[in-house]
């Protein structure tokens, strides 16, 4: 089954027939079925999608829970705590990293990074690996290896244990296969269109307008309404001034072609396309085109609900897998609270229910709003 699997993908096993691999096809890049992920992200869509889904992600609350009973209690003196506050390494931080992790799993299918332990294992940080860096190997027990490379012809092994590996959907249950992948007509569609638009531009040839004149022109008189025109008409500095003509000349503004606006409104369909592939509302990616008042209040609702929730849930299931112990009773919670709040009349109206029905208390709700308790007045 896993030999089917491989041929599918276009993987194969290595030479001594041992393990199946996966390996990137360029360094840092990523591999997608006719797209690679550099070259998609010189699409602005699918650059603005990826980067408010991993900036989003990156920027909210993590906190580390540790569950006695029924309750949870917020774990403050966890290694976990400290490193999403202080950085996961010195040279980079915890918003950095997540958002580093989240695009490459966006992009390429797969999320890598080495869990470091001090002297004593206990938990010390998180070094990034980018993708295109790995070999994945499957071994005899079914477990994932992942031979790292320093660039230099040196590779490392890490074993499922040592790494946090945060996948797409996956095909085989292993290796994570990208949305750029699974959909490259549609993302090629667009590619193509944007290709096909900046050679327009750049070989086209679409003047403002035509001056008609009776009669034959020398090339001398060419030469000299041409300059005439571009010193008195061109330029910002220029803008509304009065054109006089004489000699029965007359001026043309051109217009765009129905051609021309027809490959406008492809480009238009292709962000909506990459959102769509993305799943992300195109207003937060700056399309505008079919905004209103009332969908635009509800996009950062919808985004956090059916983008960003199913990514944390993934990212809190990962780091329940790999860095805390088995039934440690720990656990790490991306807060979403603050992207469904919802503006703020409504919000205050459901505290004021919650009060009133007594499912909180006063202090509670200034927990939930992120304030200090209230300080007991002295008699």
């Amino acid at each position: 089954m896993m030999d089917r699997v491989a041929s599918f993908l276009g993987f194969e096993r290595r030479a001594d027939g041992s393990d199946l691999s996966w390996a990137a096809l360029a360094p840092g890049i990523g591999y997608t079925a006719g797209v690679s992920a550099r070259a998609a992200e010189n699409l602005s869509s699918v650059l603005a999608c990826t980067t408010v889904i991993s900036t989003s992600l990156a920027s909210i609350p993590a906190l580390v829970y540790r569950r006695e009973g029924e309750n949870r209690i917020e774990a403050m003196g966890h290694p976990l705590t400290r490193i999403t506050r202080n950085g996961v390494t010195e040279t980079m931080t915890w918003p950095d990293f997540l958002e580093h992790l989240v695009a490459s799993a966006l992009l390429t299918g797969n999320g890598l990074a080495e869990i470091l332990r001090s002297g004593n294992g206990q938990l010390s940080g998180f070094r990034y690996i980018p993708w295109g860096m790995v070999t994945a190997s499957e071994l005899s027990s079914g477990r994932l290896a992942y031979d790292v490379s320093d660039g230099r012809g040196r590779s490392r092994r890490l074993l499922a244990g040592e790494v946090l590996h945060l996948r797409d959907r996956t095909d085989d249950g292993l290796i994570g296969k990208s949305r750029l992948s699974r959909a490259c007509d549609a993302v090629s569609g667009v590619q193509a269109a944007n290709s096909h638009a900046l050679a327009f531009l750049n070989n086209g040839a679409s003047p403002s307008g035509v001056i008609e004149v009776p009669g034959t022109m020398t090339a001398e008189q060419r030469t000299g309404l041409r300059d005439q025109f571009a010193t008195r008409h061109s330029g910002h500095a220029n803008a509304g001034s009065t054109m006089v003509l004489d000699g029965g000349m007359t001026w043309k503004a051109s217009q765009i072609s129905p051609e021309d606006a027809e490959l406008l409104e492809t480009r238009k369909f292709g962000t909506e396309e990459i959102c769509r592939l993305f799943q992300v509302p195109p207003p937060l990616v700056q399309d505008y085109s079919h905004n209103t008042f009332t969908n635009s209040e509800t996009a950062g609702r919808w985004f956090a609900m059916f983008t960003l929730a199913p990514w944390a849930r993934k990212i809190e299931s990962e780091f329940a897998r790999s860095v805390f112990p088995t039934n440690s009773g720990y656990e790490l919670e991306l807060d979403l609270s603050g992207f469904l709040r919802g503006d703020p009349k409504t919000r205050w109206d459901a505290h004021k229910i919650a009060i009133d029905t007594g499912v909180l208390d006063p202090e509670e709700v200034r927990q939930v709003e992120g304030w200090n308790p209230r300080k007991e007045v002295q008699a």
